[in-house]
């Protein structure tokens, strides 16, 4: 799954507010101001108030930022945005910088030559962000300082704090109470040497308690800050109007305090307190000052190592959400090419999802990308950009749910009509990639990055490639994208047994199509093999995600007999566990659709 965006014209607004900062930058004295995509908590996904990149410059991808000078502003984006960024920013005004093959102090260096001074709000930024770029800068004159947030300064209407209300997360789908969670990772935080620990991220901290929110949108989060004392007690720093229906079954052992108090609580410390370098603000860090012990987040391992009975209700959900899924792509092939535009192939899944009362929201924005907009690997359809599925076009279809019991994230890339033989080709390679990892058995300790190749290897065989990591960790009612587990060149986190990621090769050829196939697979202990290393540990995946890959893109010659087999086996258990969950019809469609190749 990928945070999907949406085309429409180049934003007018753009300049003048970019003059309104730089105004309100000269009136602070500093001569350049970093806009970056984050909230006080670091997650991926940001509320509506803390969408500050998107106001300023237009661009709505899920990670970059903004330098703002009063010559100039880099818009720093990656692979995945190349596309996008250029649809949506005033090109005049804002410059898109390829990051991060140039960083940001390479591009500080050459914009300012004689030195200057570039602000910071503290609260959106980590020590490790603000020292790796002083680091970098070393020998120049340029310094950051910390500052008032400047974009909340002339931004008029931005919008309150979210105050949606938190929720208990049932015990039967949590796996373990909240108080035998606070004690065991207290006395691992005795362990690290430390008296308590900070707890910045939301999904931590919802995991940790036991509860659920909305403050940020497909996201069960609720934004708060904890610290987490080595007894197990908590004290949770959360508005009162959130914690109205969870108050009783936070128990004694979990104190509120008022948001505003986390400061001065934090100085009051005794230490050593640890914390995170690279996910907790620069204020957090300033408040607990020579008492920091840095460290971990010590629920990020053990949320990330689902427990039988998360790993059972992510299960079931993917068992439901795949027969939504079946539901959508039997009622597609039935519409002759021509007659569907994107926006009701998006309506449409969401119906079928929402029929199930389980569901409590999409996993994300749905992304709907037929012919060139499959291309955009982010792409979500607006009134302005629905486009018809016309014969010969791909259509990338990138979606999930929000379930009680789990979180799901499933692509299809299915064909309009024939395909163009090149596409067929490519998205043969892009399966192939797929099965590969899907197949894959490797020794215990190793990270994604030292097997994240394995499913880009039939694309680079070809000279292809894809812009985006291979797979990302995914939460258990929790957030689609969670760490921190990765399959990615960058990643060197241990994969551990119950870690839940996805496995999503593509391909992408701007302007005509894109390829994407998604499933999520758990890490689970592989059984030993004839012949094998009894001594030696090794790890496997179980499949979660169960709908058909479509027979009628695969040139089958390009696929070697294991892969076949694979995919056989795999369409056998799609049919056996989605069959009965679907109507009459549509079972009609699912058997004709996981034939044998």
């Amino acid at each position: 799954m990928f945070q999907s965006f949406e085309v429409a014209s180049r934003p007018e607004q753009g300049p003048p507010r970019l003059q309104a900062l730089r105004e309100a930058m000269a009136a602070a004295g500093v001569d350049g101001f970093l806009v970056p995509r984050a909230d006080a908590h670091q997650g991926e996904y940001v509320s509506a108030r803390d969408e500050r990149l998107k106001w300023l410059t237009g661009f709505t991808g899920s990670a970059g930022f903004c330098v703002a000078l009063q010559a100039g502003a880099g818009v720093f984006i990656d692979g995945r945005y190349r596309t996008q960024v250029k649809g949506q920013v005033a090109l005049d005004h804002f410059t898109p910088v390829p990051w991060p093959e140039t960083s940001m102090a390479d591009w500080l260096r050459e914009q300012l030559p004689n030195g200057g001074v570039v602000g910071f709000d503290p609260w959106l930024h980590t020590p490790g962000q603000i020292e790796a770029a002083e680091k970098a800068l070393a020998g120049t004159s340029v310094t950051f300082q910390r500052c008032a947030n400047l974009v909340d300064q002339i931004w008029a209407d931005q919008p309150e704090a979210p105050m949606a209300p938190a929720k208990v997360h049932p015990l039967e789908f949590a796996g373990e109470s909240h108080g035998d969670k606070q004690r065991r990772l207290g006395a691992a935080i005795a362990e690290a040497g430390a008296a308590c620990a900070v707890i910045t991220l939301p999904d931590s901290l919802c995991w940790l308690l036991n509860i659920r929110g909305a403050d940020i949108a497909h996201n069960p989060v609720a934004h708060g800050f904890a610290v987490l004392h080595v007894d197990g007690r908590v004290d949770l720093f959360m508005d009162a109007l959130k914690l109205a229906e969870v108050s009783d079954h936070l128990g004694p052992d979990v104190t509120p305090h008022a948001p505003e108090q986390v400061l001065a609580a934090l100085a009051a410390l005794e230490g050593p307190v640890l914390l995170e370098k690279s996910t907790a603000p620069i204020a957090i860090a300033d408040a607990l000052g020579d008492k920091v012990h840095w460290g971990s987040d010590p629920c990020a391992l053990p949320k990330a190592c689902k427990n039988d009975a998360e790993i059972a209700g992510s299960a079931e959900a993917h068992l439901r959400d795949g027969a939504a899924l079946c539901t959508l792509l039997a009622w597609l092939d039935a519409q002759p090419a021509g007659s569907l535009r994107e926006t009701q192939v998006v309506s449409q899944l969401e119906g079928i999802r929402r029929k199930d009362n389980a569901l409590k929201d999409i996993s994300f924005e749905t992304i709907a990308g037929t012919g060139p907009h499959g291309a955009i690997m982010h792409y979500r359809v607006t009134e302005e950009s629905d486009s018809t599925l016309e014969g010969g076009h791909l259509l990338v279809l990138d979606s999930g749910g929000q379930y009680l019991d789990g979180t799901t994230d499933i692509t299809r890339t299915v064909p309009i009509g024939t395909p163009p033989t090149e596409a067929a080709q490519a998205f043969t390679r892009v399966l192939a990639g797929m099965i590969a990892m899907s197949r894959l058995r490797w020794p215990a300790g190793l990270a994604g990055q030292h097997i994240e190749a394995v499913g880009r290897l039939p694309l680079w065989m070809a000279g292809q490639d894809f812009d985006h990591g291979l797979g990302h960790g995914v939460g258990a009612y929790l957030s689609v994208h969670e760490g921190p587990q990765r399959l990615s060149k960058i990643s060197d986190v241990p994969l551990l047994p119950g870690m839940i990621l996805s496995n999503e090769p593509g391909y992408y050829r701007e302007g005509a199509f894109g390829i994407r196939l998604e499933n999520l697979l758990v890490v689970r202990p592989a059984p030993d093999l004839p012949g094998g290393d009894a001594h030696r540990e090794m790890l496997c995946w179980q499949t979660l995600s169960f709908a058909p890959i479509d027979r009628r893109l695969i040139v089958t010659e390009l696929l070697d007999k294991d892969a076949r087999d694979w995919l056989n086996a795999y369409h056998a258990e799609v049919a056996t566990k989605i069959g009965p969950r679907v109507s009459p019809e549509v079972k009609l469609w699912l058997d004709a659709a996981t034939a044998p190749v």
